[in-house]
């Protein structure tokens, strides 16, 4: 990725190298000409409105639009809404069954496509913001469409089409058949989906995605058949996010500063997972010590579940192997967690290093106030603006979960929808607009969410939680990148050593989690606490 996106030799070059070309010539683009963040971020927003009225439109017409074996009707102009959003922002939240509701038209043209560009912008905007820290005395950020271009031609499509394969290997099923009938052993009739599953699954996983073709997602045995494949999966959803620290070390020129991100989001996954773990295998009053095996399927059992679990809402993909509703309190509160954060524990593609970022700009502001130096990062200074515009992409997205969670909570159409009742129903709601703002898309599948109140308001809150942060970062990204860089000296606060990791934790868990303690409180806490003394919802 850094020879890719430093303009160097790399081994997709003579593949692909013809069609970036062509790409750039038919949408009259010039590769040198590199841009300021304001005509950047333009791009970047004119391209995926363009995106958003595609999947709506075709959504609206599916039933006239050929690959429909089923005859599916025209998708409701609500959901349609939501779902182009979703899959816009990276979030692919499903208020929907994929199987009972898209053809393999808009499957296919609609949403894998999108999972390809919204992935290819998040890394866009990691390397705007890179190329502003590296860079100095410029107002120049690269060009959106040639990032945009090689995100996708030279990392996201070759490691799609391998993964695809392997796939296919393991039984996940690629077709363009009609629903097959199959004879039961009660004598009655099921229809058993088909479509073109493996090619969509593989980029669902690498660009963080999360999107399912199946309702269940990769519970269903055509998605994720085997063990094997589900150690695929697990591996695909980190596989970028986490490289693509290393590619940010190496382009700001410290591969220090690399390791130490890779550091503090792998300590916060370990954290996450062994609170996972704990709460699935601790035995209480309601299950004794009989494993939780509600919602799980009995191939994967409680350690990949809870495994897969974690890894999903850490690395903003969405995708599951699990129904999170029947999680363990612990667990799903720990699910929660980590999309509150931030989506920052290796998080989405691109996504997620950008948003540590923002907190490793508040950690050195922070820390400079406390040793009383000037704060800087990278050999620039961090400045009021740089701080405003990291707190202003902090405080949107918990602003915006915690508004809407009330708004439901107390909304006659917002209570409408649950399955339960109690802490447990409001931890539905709850975990429902920390997915949606945090752009994973994954979900306490007991709520009903598909209604005209929670399709819009769930749209809008993917909305500001995907654009809300890009924008300060743009910003930051183009103030940064015209100041000098100071050489360090020994009065230089280092940013790639223990002592800041332990800042940088402490910075994610007071300012990003500790906003959420009183909702989290009302939900998975007082549930833990009444479920040890034998109520349950």
């Amino acid at each position: 990725m850094y020879k890719v996106f430093t303009s160097g030799k790399h081994i997709m070059l003579p593949v692909f190298g013809w069609f970036e070309r062509l790409t750039y010539k038919f949408i009259k683009v010039n590769p040198d000409e590199e841009t300021n963040w304001k005509t950047y971020t333009f791009g970047l927003i004119t391209f995926n409105l363009i995106g958003f009225g595609f999947v709506f439109l075709i959504q609206m017409t599916q039933a006239f639009l050929p690959m429909n074996p089923t005859h599916l009707p025209n998708v409701s102009w609500h959901l349609a809404f939501n779902t182009a959003i979703s899959f816009m922002t990276n979030t692919n939240w499903q208020s929907y069954g994929g199987e009972n509701t898209l053809s393999y038209f808009v499957q296919m043209l609609g949403l894998t496509v999108q999972n390809f560009v919204s992935a290819a912008t998040g890394i866009a905007v990691l390397l705007a913001l890179t190329k502003g820290l590296s860079r100095k005395t410029t107002d120049k950020l690269g060009n959106f469409w040639v990032d945009l271009t090689r995100s996708t031609l030279y990392v996201l499509l070759p490691l799609s089409f391998v993964l695809a394969i392997f796939f296919v290997g393991q039984g996940v099923i690629q077709n363009f058949d009609t629903y097959q009938t199959a004879h039961t052993l009660q004598g009655t009739h099921q229809a058993i989906p088909m479509g073109p599953v493996a090619s969509q699954e593989s980029i669902k996983l690498l660009g963080t995605n999360g999107g399912g073709f199946f309702n269940a997602n990769s519970a269903h045995p055509f998605e994720n058949p085997t063990p094997l494949s589900n150690l695929l999966q697990i591996l695909a959803i980190f596989l970028i996010p986490a490289g693509l620290t290393f590619m940010y070390g190496k382009m700001v020129g410290s591969k220090r500063q690399g390791w130490t991100i890779f550091s503090v989001m792998l300590i916060l996954f370990l954290v996450g997972l062994s609170i996972s773990l704990y709460g699935e295998y601790s035995a209480n009053p309601i299950f004794g010590h009989s494993a939780l095996m509600e919602g799980k399927e009995t191939r994967f059992g409680i350690t990949n579940s809870s495994l897969f679990s974690v890894i999903t809402t850490d690395a903003s993909c969405g995708a599951v192997n699990t129904m999170h509703d029947s999680l363990s309190p612990l667990a799903g509160m720990a699910a929660m967690v980590n999309m509150m954060l931030g989506e920052v524990i290796f998080g989405g593609v691109g996504a997620g290093l950008y948003g540590m970022v923002v907190f490793i700009i508040l950690t050195v502001f922070i820390a400079g106030l406390m040793v009383g130096r000037t704060p800087e990062y990278l050999g620039k200074k961090v400045e009021a603006f740089e701080v405003t515009m990291a707190i202003l992409a902090n405080v949107i997205t918990s602003f915006v979960i915690l508004l809407f969670t009330a708004w439901a909570a107390v909304s006659t159409l917002g209570l409408s929808g649950l399955n339960n009742a109690g802490p447990h129903g409001f931890s539905e709601i709850l975990y429902a607009f920390s997915s949606a703002t945090g752009n994973n898309g994954s979900a306490f599948a007991g709520l009903n969410a598909n209604t005209v109140f929670y399709n819009l308001l769930i749209g809008v809150a993917m909305l500001i939680g995907r654009f809300g942060v890009i924008i300060p970062i743009m910003a930051i990204a183009g103030s940064m990148a015209k100041k000098k860089i100071t050489p360090p000296s020994s009065g230089t606060f280092h940013t790639d050593n223990w002592l800041f990791i332990g800042l940088l934790i402490g910075v994610i868990i007071i300012v990003g989690g500790l906003t959420y303690f009183p909702a989290l409180s009302l939900g998975p806490i007082v549930e833990h606490l009444l479920m040890n003394n034998g109520i349950t919802f």
